[in-house]
């Protein structure tokens, strides 16, 4: 029943009403540009106060605030890696930010969680690469949990939606 827990979609991440929605944030978790910004707007202030009591977070950890004015009501904060050619445990750290923001979802009983296409901003992380490992460790994840029912992988642009799409028929269909 893998099909129907992993969806691919164009837009918004923000306005999305899932219990938690995954920032895209840097090592301060005090906003940024990108959807981390983006989050920050929608949040309002009171998310960069929480944020500051958590003294940042490493690359590929993940940590966990409320929602504040989010339709989402919690905000799980990773930090991805920025691309530097492939050779610096990009690939492992990248993974980590999603298993390990999964695992925290799952600790706090959320059924539904978005994540936006982690690095492949600012960071320049390859879009195809990163929807890989998304979808590889998304997929990994929920075949030994149940706890998660939905995860939404949110892409901004239609190049980004259109390959993460064609990375999750490739998986699905294995």
């Amino acid at each position: 029943m893998m099909k129907g827990r992993i969806e691919v979609t164009q837009g918004d991440i923000t306005r999305l009403h899932v219990d938690a929605i995954v920032n895209a944030a840097n090592n301060t978790l005090l906003g940024g540009g990108g959807v981390d910004g983006a989050i920050h707007r929608a949040a309002g202030p009171a998310l960069l106060e929480e944020c500051r009591t958590l003294n940042g977070c490493a690359t590929g950890e993940a940590k966990i605030t409320r929602g504040y004015n989010l339709p989402a009501k919690w905000v799980i904060h990773t930090v991805g890696p920025v691309w530097r050619g492939g050779g610096n445990r990009e690939d492992e750290l990248l993974a980590n930010c999603y298993r390990n923001s999964l695992s925290l979802a799952e600790k706090y009983d959320i059924k539904t969680i978005a994540f936006p296409a982690i690095s492949t901003g600012v960071y320049r992380f390859p879009v195809e690469r990163a929807a890989e490992i998304a979808v590889r460790e998304i997929k990994n994840f929920l075949e030994r949990n149940t706890v998660i029912e939905k995860v939404t992988l949110v892409c901004f642009g239609e190049a980004s939606y259109q390959k993460h799409l064609a990375v999750l028929e490739k998986f699905i269909n294995q």
